[in-house]
């Protein structure tokens, strides 16, 4: 049992009560098994030509600006068994005020990532896109721009169908 099983197993916490957790309302893998295969070859698609380290990060960013728990639990305990730091992680949420704790590379793939996944102007900016392309070549940037659109499009099944977080193990997917 991991130590978060633990903590849901045993409802009291130092300041009270832990609420219950929500129960999901649909299972994407069996209820459209093919669409689930297809995300997850698409998924595997995507890592070929990115950092790891790149790609957790941008997963983790897209997660956090989509408001998708089960995909922050997932990336974040993904990251720190690959050694991410706990600081970076943290620091993720606030990363244009916390640059140097990122390479170059890093802030460019981060930037790309929230501009694809907020769409506020109804497009990426060209100096988002600009930075990344100085960054990434041609390849690592179609991978990136994949990656990006995957992580997303996992989050709205997961938001959607209301995965519960808390119970993955690092690798488990």
């Amino acid at each position: 049992m991991s130590t978060n099983e633990a903590q849901q197993n045993d409802s009291k916490s130092a300041s009270g009560t832990y609420l219950p957790e929500h129960t999901p309302r649909l299972s994407m893998a069996e209820h459209a098994p093919e669409v689930y295969k297809a995300m997850v070859r698409l998924d595997a698609a995507t890592r070929k030509n990115i950092d790891p380290t790149i790609l957790e990060l941008v997963k983790i960013r897209s997660s956090q600006i989509n408001h998708c728990a089960f995909c922050v639990d997932m990336h974040t305990k993904d990251a720190l068994a690959a050694g991410e730091s706990v600081e970076r992680i943290v620091q993720l949420s606030a990363w244009e005020e916390s640059k140097h704790f990122y390479t170059s590379r890093e802030i460019a793939a981060i930037g790309l990532a929230e501009a694809i996944t907020v769409l506020t102007e109804g497009f990426v900016p060209d100096e988002v896109w600009e930075k990344a392309a100085a960054e990434f070549d041609k390849t690592e940037l179609a991978h990136l721009l994949a990656a990006i659109t995957a992580i997303n499009a996992w989050n709205r099944f997961a938001v959607t169908t209301r995965m519960v977080p808390g119970h993955y193990t690092p690798g488990q997917h």
